[in-house]
């Protein structure tokens, strides 16, 4: 193989994957809408995904969250400020700094957000339910890989 046709290879190859992410986005989007379901509303995707990581973290500033988020801290501030009216999340005073606070989650806001979690499993066990064991395994490890990189990418250079 000539290192033109790999170069070629390879162009078309990331263009398949360029219209690829972009129609899983619209795709994953439209599911999300479009899922009759009570459990896929209970939350909206930035309480979602925040929930989601300090479940898995505990407890961070606002700061620590926008940073991993990769948001603005004033973006992250009113979207836990909501997450507290709902009663989703809890501040606490942060014991490394007596001036801020740190971020945690509710039992309420934990139950959500496993209700969810649960109903987007079973929503992808349906659509996935024509593939082997090991297609699925080897999605999710390349989604996986794919996150890393975008998380990578997105960090302060």
């Amino acid at each position: 193989m000539t290192d033109e046709h790999t170069a070629d290879r390879d162009e078309l190859a990331l263009g398949r994957i360029e219209t690829e992410v972009a129609l899983l986005m619209r795709f994953g989007e439209a599911t999300r809408r479009g899922t009759g379901t009570t459990e896929h509303r209970l939350l909206d995707r930035a309480a979602y995904v925040i929930l989601r990581h300090l479940a898995s973290v505990g407890p961070q500033n606002v700061s620590a969250l926008a940073a991993k988020l990769n948001l603005d801290g004033s973006t992250v501030t009113r979207q836990v400020s909501a997450m507290q009216r709902d009663g989703l999340i809890a501040r606490t005073p942060d014991p490394t700094d007596g001036r801020g606070t740190v971020i945690s989650p509710t039992p309420a806001g934990l139950q959500r957000m496993a209700a969810v979690q649960a109903a987007r499993t079973r929503l992808y066990g349906d659509i996935l339910a024509a593939w082997s064991p090991d297609d699925r395994d080897s999605l999710a490890a390349l989604l996986h890989r794919l996150n890393q990189a975008l998380e990578s990418r997105s960090r302060p250079r």
